[in-house]
């Protein structure tokens, strides 16, 4: 087995990638340090699925974290791979498509393009879960996205975006009457947490989308696989299919989306990236 590991800042992830080539019992740990974190996640990983260490014929580490893990985990041969290329590696596994552009949904945001066996790193949005968890604690005094998300199930972005229909009584070309037009444009100093909460989210996950489509301008790539923590929110079933509709595009949020650069970490090493 190989075993891919993603030390983010946030959360830790690790998987298992068996002789067969399948994904074995994905585990996330929360983050305190890199190296607690990392050491925590691989006993469990290892306890939880009874894999002795001889089990094992390599670890590979990726990840922001990674930087600070210098020697062998365990003992056992370790090499670091490139994050951005783990990204397309294991979006591609996830997928099977191999013209794409991934967008890594964490702490921040970064953009791969895909075209078969180059992958490369084209940018990024300093927007993500810690502009999420960053404004939840100014607006709503809180950081628990958990909470957050329960507040924006409630919400309506109508008492807080202004929308086309607002500032139009007809739709423009290309435009239907509920598209966005400014984010947070028609927010009211006594707006409810409720709004405010579903605010935060939409802005987070329209820029990201928007941005997404603004990437692949002039290259004719119109898919975009979706990985990241942010993946599971419950909003990106609406926020997305609504921009595909608009923009004629396909947003795929994968299986094992929150962890596909763990995954592509392990299969860094399989196909010798």
């Amino acid at each position: 087995m190989v075993i891919g590991i993603d030390v983010g800042i946030s959360t830790t992830k690790i998987v298992g990638i068996n002789k067969e080539g399948d994904v074995v019992s994905p585990i996330r740990i929360k983050a305190t340090d890199p190296v607690t974190s990392l050491y925590g996640a691989f006993g469990k990983y290892l306890y939880d699925n009874k894999i002795r260490l001889e089990d094992i014929e390599r670890v590979m580490i990726t990840g922001v974290g990674s930087a600070y893990i210098n020697s062998p985990v365990y003992g056992l041969p370790t090499e670091k791979a490139e994050e951005f290329i783990a990204d397309g590696l294991g979006a591609r596994y996830e997928t099977g498509i191999n013209r794409m552009l991934v967008v890594s949904m964490g702490t921040g945001t970064s953009l791969v393009q895909c075209d078969g066996d180059d992958i490369r790193h084209i940018g990024g949005l300093g927007l993500g879960g810690g502009t999420l968890a960053g404004l939840s604690r100014i607006m709503l005094q809180t950081d628990d996205i958990k909470q957050v998300v329960s507040l924006a199930m409630q919400g309506n972005s109508a008492n807080i975006d202004v929308q086309i229909g607002d500032i139009s009584p007809s739709p423009l070309p290309g435009l239907p009457k509920n598209a966005t037009a400014s984010l947070f444009g028609n927010a009211k100093s006594d707006a409810s947490r409720e709004d405010t909460a579903l605010g935060i989210i939409t802005t987070v996950l329209q820029t990201i989308g928007s941005s997404c489509i603004l990437a692949s301008l002039n290259t004719g790539i119109r898919k975009y696989v979706l990985i990241g923590n942010l993946t599971l929110l419950p909003q990106c079933q609406k926020v997305f299919p609504a921009m595909e509709k608009l923009y004629n595009v396909h947003f795929i949020i994968p299986k094992y989306s929150e962890f596909c650069t763990a995954i592509g970490a392990a299969l860094c090493y399989k196909s010798g990236r």
